[in-house]
């Protein structure tokens, strides 16, 4: 490390301390996070993405408890004869198959960086803003990554077995599939035979048919797995994977043949010209291929628990490198099952040429 970049460095190390309301030996250790250091933090993340910003991202006292976000999830309006000797039993509108229940898992974003890069940004005047910006939009583009494909919460993680951050937390198409299988439209008519690697229909006829010639009649068809008074929520879109997004292209409408919309990009979300299925088409970050999601944005959210996000940050000279070991208590929610359609695993037709 170069000696302006050494005071640079030091200077960061000082504002850290001052922040937190701990001397500058203590950065070197494990402390808890200032709450309004915390606070800032999470928004600096929040707007590091055009889609987080477009999500729920709640702060929450316990590590375990009641959604906080939750809207209502059912009718409530009717009546009970109670001339018959029927008794009014309310229930709770709130409620979802998962309890309504959230559970915070830590989580580690530890990371290093080396004396040369840091050497780089020592002409900067902002130096200090670099180096906290640098972490908060990995960390926004992570939890985006573990949203999408979280299955499972490891007491150790693999990186290299796990590229997409698997098995670091439940992401959200994990619990819809979990605690709503019956809002999944997982797999048509048509299969996959191993043994020839080609699509084949239920009576075993090879290469005869798809499951949908485009996606129009998919998005209609799953739409009826919403709860009915959520259909005609004007807020719903249609999440896409990329590869039905290939070439920035649509199928539209089954009887369409190949005629095709264009989508735009616009900054991290690339939105359709037109609709699919009557809904607004969106593909986001990091959203698998061959997968579609019907749902509202703001039924998504991430809990964080206040008062858990730790950090540490020391140097180290053997490695050549500075170290931040930072951790935090998150948790993936979906606000209302009933408010969302997952589709996976369909033989689409083919994209336009």
């Amino acid at each position: 490390m170069q000696n302006a970049t050494r005071a640079l460095f030091n200077a960061y190390v000082s504002q850290i301390a001052l922040l937190n309301g701990i001397d500058t030996d203590t950065v070197g250790k494990m402390f808890t996070v200032a709450p309004a250091v915390e606070q800032k933090l999470e928004e600096v993340i929040k707007h590091s993405s055009e889609f987080l910003q477009l999500i729920n991202m709640v702060p929450v006292i316990q590590q375990e408890g009641d959604k906080v976000g939750i809207g209502v999830t059912r009718t409530m309006a009717g009546r009970t004869n109670t001339a018959a000797g029927n008794r009014r039993t309310p229930t709770d509108p709130t409620d979802t198959s998962d309890r309504g229940r959230y559970s915070c898992k830590q989580t580690n974003f530890d990371h290093a960086l080396k004396y040369a890069k840091i050497d780089a940004w020592r002409h900067k005047p902002e130096f200090q803003v670099l180096l906290r910006d640098a972490i908060a939009k990995q960390q926004g583009r992570d939890r985006i990554m573990i949203g999408w494909h979280g299955t499972s919460a490891a007491a150790q993680t693999d990186r290299v077995a796990n590229p997409l951050l698997q098995d670091v937390n439940f992401g959200w198409l994990y619990k819809i599939r979990t605690h709503a299988a019956e809002r999944v439209l997982s797999d048509g008519d048509l299969t996959v035979d191993p043994a020839k690697a080609i699509y084949v229909d239920a009576s075993g006829e090879v290469g005869v048919d798809v499951d949908y010639k485009s996606l129009d009649a998919l998005v209609m068809d799953a739409v009826e797995l919403i709860d009915e008074w959520n259909r005609d929520d004007t807020e719903l879109v249609v999440i896409v994977g990329r590869d039905l997004v290939h070439d920035k292209y649509f199928n539209i409408v089954n009887t369409a043949g190949d005629k095709a919309t264009e989508v735009e990009a616009a900054d991290r979300i690339i939105r359709s010209e037109k609709q699919i299925g009557g809904l607004p088409a969106v593909r986001v970050p990091f959203f698998p291929a061959g997968k579609l999601l019907i749902t509202r944005l703001d039924n998504l959210s991430i809990y964080w628990q206040e008062g858990t996000r730790r950090r540490a940050v020391r140097e180290e000279p053997a490695l050549d490198q500075i170290e931040n070991y930072e951790s935090v208590n998150e948790a993936y929610v979906v606000e209302d099952y009933g408010l969302c359609s997952l589709v996976e695993n369909i033989v689409m037709g083919k994209k336009p040429d």
